[in-house]
């Protein structure tokens, strides 16, 4: 199938600057975008959180919160060093309902479920 390629426009939470950028669409928990973009929108790090890398190393990265456009969500992000190529993470596709198509490999909308309405 290969990578899923998604362009997102990605601002702080304020919406007060914006880029669109290029992300892989990731089975990793958050998003994860290379720091300098990050703090050229104005994004800041609230906290930090362990990863797991591809290759078993962990690393402690900082992470904050932005809005990724689409439906539109505020989701945490992690910073990743610069030239690192972003990732939207499963919890950002979540919370904007879509999900990968393994079939097609293309977004698509997500069923979503509310198990105590009848």
């Amino acid at each position: 199938m290969g990578y899923v390629r998604v362009r997102a426009k990605v601002s702080n939470v304020k919406r007060e600057r914006s880029k669109e950028i290029e992300l892989i669409a990731d089975t990793g928990v958050y998003t994860a975008i290379p720091e300098d973009i990050l703090r050229d929108l104005g994004v800041v790090a609230t906290g930090t959180r362990r990863f797991k890398t591809a290759s078993g190393e962990l690393k402690e990265l900082p992470v904050g919160e932005a809005y990724i456009a689409g439906e539109g969500v505020t989701s945490i992000v992690a910073f990743l060093p610069r030239g690192a190529t972003p990732l939207l993470g499963v919890t950002t596709l979540g919370l904007l309902g879509l999900q990968v198509d393994p079939v097609t490999g293309e977004l698509k909308p997500m069923e979503l479920f509310l198990l105590g309405l009848m």
